[in-house]
């Protein structure tokens, strides 16, 4: 009989894990196969299963055998993993770290400006009995309900660490290290209290949640669900490798995201500073990206308050408390709310919105609770720009509600995409450019610390005006990059006092940092929205 599966924490399947099933019966042993399967004499019912391999975390789990519905075990592999629960807060609030270890390890608590300040030492972890600090991976697919860390297992309340968030806002991250020299960081996203400074910053923790497989799923691997069976070769066995033409989201509905999880995507290496290269596939998108932003703003001496993307939808963010708002690298990801909440600020409110990001606000997610997303990708084939504006639709957001560009001036398209160039200047009369001593047809842009596609500050997804363009959309420069897919920075100003400043590009922020023509065209943007 085939009782189920056993995988890893990437939904991968695991061979040759020992399995002892016990019920009022007696025990039958088994092992799993090469596919992850696992066959044994049982008859349906209730068991208690332990199951064991080296290099994971051994465990036992009550379960019922049935003959229609195999079941999906999981198991955690040994290494370092961590997060702050919740992921978001504000000054004064707690959250508590759940860290995954398998030896003692010391904890410590840093803010990323423009420098890593050291803020203070959590401590050395461990506990009495063997592994203990092990975390508990649950059975089935805990994408879509979170991994719930330190809920199982621990029933005295003092195992539970929590730590209160500092007075100051910004990114924060948890260095976590090991005896033997194993290292992990995981991001921790504070808020004021109350508002202390006219800029409001916004880190995209919705697209970090899209695009963390942690677990198996993300928006962009087994987007809708789990397949019945666990992967054995990711290019033979994912249908984003399978299909000829890319067609990973062409399902009517999409299983939720949970927030609850690790996100390996924006670890930050111990010894890295924040002019160093970003390097990687994932963290040039993400909150290491971010940071290079964040930390600039203090270098040139701009006070802000930094927020999570959730913290808007939530209403914890008031945008009619500053004047500036602005969102960066790659805000893919938001709520209908969100959206049109923000747009009422700039076109009703006067309020100032600068997009230093690309391919940004393109598909809505619906928050099933504070801490679960659905994904409204629609059934759309492989999300190509191309294929939705050949049928009259500039974005998954479009498909909903209304094109971005709307909002932004610009919006994605696959032109340009996964390649990195300067701008060239096409107005030099406008004030973005006081300063620069640039002129119509100059180049600039050319520092980037972006890693995943060098070459300038145009790039990686690029963003376009598109016919949903408010009409007076000023197009001011544009990236060099191939088949004319240079992203645009635009300009427009709304009849009700707000302005947007666009620059459609995802590798903007690792430029910001080292490209001073950047950096002064982006300060002249946020001092003319100060003023």
């Amino acid at each position: 009989m085939l009782i189920g599966y056993v995988s890893d924490e990437r939904y991968v399947a695991i061979p040759d894990v020992l399995l002892e099933f016990v019920n009022e019966s007696g025990s039958v042993e088994a092992r799993s196969r090469a596919t992850g399967a696992i066959y044994a004499d049982l008859s349906p019912g209730p068991y208690k299963v332990t199951l064991y391999k080296p290099g994971f975390g051994a465990k036992s789990v009550n379960m019922t055998a049935r003959e229609d519905e195999p079941y999906q075990f999981r198991l955690l592999s040994d290494c370092l993993l961590g997060y702050a629960w919740p992921k978001w807060v504000r000054s004064g609030e707690k959250s508590e770290f759940r860290v995954h270890a398998v030896e003692a390890y010391q904890l410590s608590l840093w803010r990323y400006g423009f420098e890593k300040q050291f803020i203070r030492d959590l401590g050395w972890h461990d506990e009495h009995g063997p592994r203990a600090t092990m975390q508990i991976s649950p059975d089935g697919d805990y994408t879509q309900t979170g991994i719930e860390w330190n809920k199982f297992g621990y029933t005295n309340p003092h195992h539970l660490q929590f730590v209160e968030a500092p007075v100051r806002s910004g990114l924060y991250y948890f260095h976590a290290k090991t005896e033997s020299g194993a290292f992990f960081s995981f991001p921790w996203i504070v808020a004021p209290a109350e508002p202390q400074a006219p800029i409001a910053v916004l880190a995209s923790n919705i697209n970090w949640n899209a695009y963390n497989n942690f677990g198996g799923r993300s928006n962009y691997i087994h987007p809708d669900k789990f397949p019945p069976t666990p992967t054995i070769n990711a290019r033979l066995d994912l249908k984003r490798y399978t299909n000829r033409d890319h067609q990973h989201f062409d399902a009517d509905e999409y299983a939720p995201l949970s927030f609850d999880r690790p996100e390996l995507i924006n670890v930050v290496a111990e010894d890295t500073e924040i002019t160093d290269p970003v390097e990687g596939r994932s963290a040039c998108h993400v909150a290491p990206a971010e940071w290079r932003l964040f930390g600039w703003l203090e270098r040139e001496g701009f006070d802000y308050d930094l927020y999570s993307e959730t913290q808007l939808h939530e209403g914890v963010l008031n945008l009619e408390d500053y004047k500036v708002l602005m969102i960066s690298t790659h805000p893919e990801y938001w709520s209908a709310d969100m959206y049109f909440r923000l747009k009422a600020w700039v076109f009703e409110g006067g309020g100032k919105l600068m997009y230093l990001g690309g391919n940004g606000l393109n598909c809505e997610v619906e928050f099933l609770d504070e801490y679960t997303m659905a994904v409204h990708n629609e059934n759309c084939g492989s999300g190509s720009f191309t294929t939705l504006q050949k049928v009259g639709y500039e974005s998954r957001l479009h498909l909903r509600h209304e094109s971005e560009a709307n909002l932004l001036g610009v919006v994605c398209s696959d032109t340009g995409i996964m390649t990195g160039a300067p701008y060239r200047v096409i107005d030099d009369s406008h004030w973005i450019f006081e300063g620069t001593g640039l002129k119509n047809g100059d180049v600039f842009g050319e520092k980037s610390l972006h890693m995943r596609c060098p070459g300038g500050a145009s790039g990686h997804e690029t963003d376009k005006m598109s016919p949903s363009s408010p009409k007076n959309t000023q197009l001011l420069a544009k990236g060099l990059n191939p088949d004319d897919g240079g992203a645009e920075i635009v300009y427009h100003a709304p009849d009700g006092g707000g302005a947007v400043f666009s620059v459609g590009s995802i590798t903007y922020p690792c430029s910001v940092i080292v490209d001073d023509t950047i950096s002064r065209i982006t300060t002249n943007v946020l001092n003319r929205f100060l003023d």
